[in-house]
């Protein structure tokens, strides 16, 4: 009999394997929420998840910005290829020249920054650019594209890059098994003109007997979603309208769904976000929480040199400059967004479930009239400038003109 260590309970509820069944089995163990009490933040399960992980052994991926797909497919299908390896990521410029940075963190961070921004737009998902479903696509069953779309999710999780955020509420509880009663498709969501068309007018029926008109119309389609049915009262047109959505983003797709959720299972995430469900839906599902110059202010370690020196006097008067500038780079007064800055120092755009290790640090530099950053340490230098409007233009230029910027 094989026992889960007690570090282990303390994230996940206890599973016992009998040694003499079939290793290769998969059981689906129903998903158990944390004790009453226990508050378990991502960061503390993404780091019981991440000590799976060894330094000793790397899966390498060779990537251009230009086509982030292209290269993370040759390095999740290579055959060498093992999620509990550390990743080692090396980028290539449009010209095929490999850059001096070979991998230490940053690289790895941007380059699943940069996937989890590209999967958005694959042909696996549908639907409004927050609230994606999975469709089904032959071309994308026969390349098993839902697995491997699924593994990058799990392994970008894992190794410290942050999640799609994106997927749809409905998908997400049914992906963690949760209920969907209290999550309310949108019928603008539905990208098929016939469908969405056929259910706006069921929706828009005034009466019972254009409630059943508009029923007999659409009988066939209906039939085919399973939810053919005639209501005694009108109100109910909206038990069909729930039902055909449910078939329409869910059943129709349980072949697509079920492969993505395989692929998720690497490392344990599909485990872990069974149990831990609300903890993670920030990072899988769109959030409308955002980065905030309180939060990036927060986030930086400020290194400033001894009190009373002159440096320090000009560190001072600069490191207003830098917070001034967080707050007009919030009201859009800068060129860039919060995440450019971020994505600049660390290789990410938003805050991952894993946090950011080693925490960024914000140091003065005289070298540059540019900031420049050193995303394997997350350290960011920034220049002291004699004038806000010089500090200002300054940091728009050099991060604008960063490698990969406007690519996520």
């Amino acid at each position: 009999m094989y026992l889960i260590s007690s570090k282990y309970t303390s994230v996940y509820a206890p599973i016992v394997v009998d040694s003499e069944s079939d290793a290769d089995d998969h059981t689906d163990y129903p998903a158990v929420e944390s004790p009453q009490g226990l508050s378990l933040s991502a960061e503390n399960i993404v780091s019981e998840l991440a000590s799976k992980i060894t330094n000793t052994s790397y899966s390498r991926f060779n990537i251009n910005r230009a086509n982030i797909w292209d290269g993370a497919l040759r390095g999740f299908k290579r055959q060498s290829y093992d999620p509990s390896h550390e990743i080692l990521v090396k980028f290539t410029d449009d010209e095929g020249r490999a850059e001096d940075a070979v991998d230490t963190g940053g690289p790895k961070r941007e380059f699943l920054t940069l996937l989890m921004d590209s999967l958005r737009s694959r042909r696996v998902f549908d639907g409004p650019d927050d609230r994606k479903f999975l469709t089904f696509d032959c071309a994308a069953a026969r390349d098993d594209e839902y697995f491997h779309v699924g593994r990058m999710i799990a392994t970008s999780i894992v190794h410290g890059g942050p999640g799609p955020r994106f997927l749809s509420e409905l998908l997400y509880d049914n992906l963690t098994g949760k209920s969907t009663v209290d999550v309310e498709a949108r019928i603008e969501d539905i990208t098929d003109d016939t469908m969405r068309a056929s259910l706006l007018e069921i929706s828009s029926a005034a009466t019972l007997d254009e409630l059943h008109a508009v029923i007999d119309k659409h009988s066939s389609l209906l039939q085919t979603a399973g939810c053919l049915q005639y209501p005694d009262v009108v109100v109910d047109k909206k038990i069909i309208i729930k039902d055909f959505m449910q078939w329409y983003f869910i059943y129709r797709n349980h072949f697509s769904i079920q492969r993505f959720k395989d692929g998720l299972s690497t490392l344990n995430v599909s485990h872990a976000l069974e149990q831990h469900a609300s903890t993670f839906k920030a990072f899988m599902c769109s959030s409308v929480e955002q980065l905030t110059s309180t939060t990036l202010d927060n986030l930086f370690e400020v290194q400033l040199s001894e009190q009373g020196s002159t440096r320090r006097q000009e560190e001072t008067r600069v490191l207003a400059f830098w917070r001034d500038y967080l707050l007009d780079t919030e009201d859009r007064k800068t060129g860039l967004s919060l995440a450019d800055i971020l994505m600049f120092a660390t290789g990410l755009s938003s805050l991952p479930p894993s946090g950011i290790n080693p925490r960024p640090k914000l140091v003065f530099q005289r070298n540059s009239r540019y900031p420049c950053s050193r995303t394997c340490a997350n350290t960011m230098e920034i220049p002291l400038s004699m004038t806000y409007e010089e500090f200002a233009k300054d940091m728009d230029f050099g991060i604008e003109n960063s490698p990969g910027f406007g690519l996520y």
